[in-house]
């Protein structure tokens, strides 16, 4: 992943971070969307599908089972 370091310029440009804007290149060609991060954040969320009920989830949490970040990472073949 890219970053850019916002100068207060462009930080002005981009209403201040605090709403969607259109970005466009010199051809006026959409070139991308910017989403302030608390608008990213809601839509992530939302497109996420969780395959549990809350209640399945709660039970798992409940369970103790499970296994560590290495465990599954062996599991894939990574380690």
């Amino acid at each position: 992943m890219s970053s850019v370091i916002l100068d207060a310029d462009l930080r002005a440009k981009l209403n201040g971070l605090n709403e969607r804007v259109h970005v466009y290149d010199e051809s006026g060609n959409q070139v991308g969307v910017f989403l302030p991060l608390d608008q990213y954040q809601k839509y992530l969320h939302k497109t996420v599908e969780v395959p549990f009920t809350d209640e399945q989830l709660e039970e798992f949490r409940k369970s103790g089972k499970g296994c560590s970040l290495d465990e599954i990472w062996q599991r894939l073949g990574v380690n």
